[in-house]
């Protein structure tokens, strides 16, 4: 994801209103590696910011997936979860705190599409999801 200053040009240049509110949400991104939903991002704005409403949020994150700025993801913890890291990457999901962490894998069966090819599904983008529990709910769980 680019800069929050890079972000305000970009929005300008879009024909899109910078406002504060959108600024700061801006801030919250940047190298955020913990995968915010919009109620997390929401959370953390309003403590500066009382007024903002939650419509805000999510119209400003939707406008920067659109831009292609951040990427809207599903790991299966309830709710849409916003990824500013544009690199190729995949995620650890814990199963007990719903923590999502970037991990780089590499591939090493160049065939993984093979599945989908042989049905006729054209692969844009493969995405592996490793579930399981992190290292703090393992050593919780330990007597």
């Amino acid at each position: 994801m680019r800069t929050p200053e890079a972000l305000t040009e970009l929005f300008r240049g879009q024909g899109l209103k910078v406002t504060p509110q959108r600024q700061r949400i801006f801030l919250a991104l940047d190298g955020n590696e913990q995968h915010p939903t919009a109620e997390a991002i929401y959370e953390a704005v309003r403590i500066e910011m009382p007024t903002i409403s939650l419509r805000t949020v999510y119209q400003t994150l939707n406008d920067l997936a659109s831009m292609g700025e951040i990427t809207p993801i599903d790991v299966g913890t309830g709710s849409t979860r916003f990824d500013p890291n544009l690199a190729d990457h995949h995620h650890l999901v814990c199963g007990s705190c719903g923590a999502v962490v970037d991990v780089e894998v590499d591939v090493v069966d160049a065939h993984l599409d093979a599945p989908a090819t042989a049905h006729g599904f054209e692969v844009s983008r493969t995405e592996i999801v490793f579930r399981g529990r992190c290292a703090r709910c393992a050593a919780a769980s330990r007597p």
